[in-house]
């Protein structure tokens, strides 16, 4: 579908409004069904306001623009556990909140311990079937009435803590301090034709493309110094989509993705740099993903003129999607004046490139042994690996 927004009219639109009357982000509830079925529905400021409101509380990017991740977003929200029976299918993967509450129950009752995400994939599969063995079921892992019913019968038998939390800091713990042998996926943004903005610095004319292309050849430099093994997510003449940059990734099974991009605004105001980790609306969150964009943050912050916009959880493709705790900075706005500087100047990216490697650093060392904030170098921190491996 064509993405809708405020002034469009239609069937369409009517179907919107009605799914966000019955998540209650509109007055009227389901008994609006009826009134708005016809043609001449609206898209008027209250239904823009709720639009907002429901990226909002979803993790979605919030401009009151209905394109396909928030129509998708739509679609899983309104599903209710039992509606409809849940299978793993890889031709047509289940999407939705009722597979975010079966998840929920599984976990509860022990058997299931990763993200709250509402993707029914292999691991949802896994625990569903280890539940229905447990119980004399037939192990199939599809949740039909029976399996839904004996879900019910039984009480919560895990707490403390979200079990997905605690296995993702334990691997990181187990993993150790060093960053030779570890894993990274770093993925720049755009590619192949598609270049971006074009900008034009006393440093030269540069795209948006290139700047990420750049970015990313200045941290795989480093990380391989200090052993790390580093993939690229895509060539430099293509521009995959999240999904199969997802898929990539997931193939190579990797510690950590790190996703590099830019942002743009019709405000030339806006600026400053932002991270975002998975975290949805359900209360899940990937706990190594909040820590290592907080790190992330800080060092680039501290060590360049950018702004800081925080770290914010969202349920992109891109972060849901990957099995390995995924992030994305969004280095700056292109459409400020400031930042656009900042970025096209290959001394910054080279800042940049080395706060992130510290900032993974400090996720590695967990806390111990650690330095303040924008001091710990480059040469310091290669010196560091050379003592622990020559220790091991």
């Amino acid at each position: 579908m064509r993405p809708l927004r405020h002034g469009d009219h239609g069937p369409a639109v009517a179907e919107i409004r009605n799914t966000l009357a019955g998540l209650g982000f509109l007055h009227g509830g389901s008994e609006a069904t009826d009134e708005w079925v016809g043609s001449d529905v609206v898209f008027d400021h209250e239904l823009d306001g709720a639009v907002r409101a429901f990226q909002q509380q979803r993790g979605l990017l919030v401009d009151g623009i209905v394109g396909p991740a928030t129509y998708r977003s739509l679609k899983e929200a309104s599903y209710r556990l039992g509606a409809r029976t849940l299978i793993y299918q890889l031709s047509a993967p289940l999407y939705g909140d009722d597979v975010a509450a079966l998840q929920t129950r599984l976990q509860d009752l022990g058997f299931y311990v990763d993200r709250i995400d509402g993707y029914f994939g292999p691991r949802t599969h896994a625990g569903l079937s280890s539940f229905q063995k447990e119980i004399g079921l037939a192990p199939d892992g599809i949740c039909g009435p029976e399996t839904l019913r004996a879900l019910e019968l039984l009480g919560t038998r895990v707490s403390g803590g979200s079990p997905h939390a605690i296995s993702e800091e334990e691997i990181v713990r187990r993993s150790g301090p060093q960053l030779s042998g570890k894993r990274i996926v770093i993925d720049p943004g755009l590619g192949g034709n598609h270049h971006g903005i074009v900008l034009r610095s006393p440093h030269g004319t540069i795209s948006e493309a290139d700047i990420l292309w750049d970015l990313a050849r200045r941290l795989e430099g480093r990380m391989a110094a200090t052993g790390m093994e580093t993939f690229l997510s895509r060539p430099y003449h293509a521009n995959p989509t999240d999904i199969e940059r997802a898929g990539t990734s997931n193939a190579f099974g990797a510690d950590l993705m790190i996703s590099l991009r830019c942002d743009a605004s019709s405000n030339p105001v806006a600026s400053g740099i932002a991270s975002f980790h998975y975290g949805n609306s359900h209360g899940s969150e990937s706990m190594i993903g909040q820590v290592l964009t907080g790190y992330i943050q800080r060092e680039i912050v501290a060590r360049t003129p950018l702004q800081d916009c925080r770290s914010h959880g969202r349920t992109w493709d891109l972060l849901r999607l990957t099995n390995m705790p995924t992030i994305q900075i969004d280095l700056g706005y292109l459409t400020n004046a400031h930042d656009a500087m900042v970025l096209a100047d290959p001394r910054h990216r080279d800042t940049i490139a080395e706060a992130v490697l510290i900032a993974v650093k400090r996720l590695y060392l967990l806390g111990q042994d650690d330095q303040p904030t924008g001091t710990y170098t480059f040469a310091e921190l290669l010196a560091e690996e050379l003592s622990i491996t020559e220790t091991r």
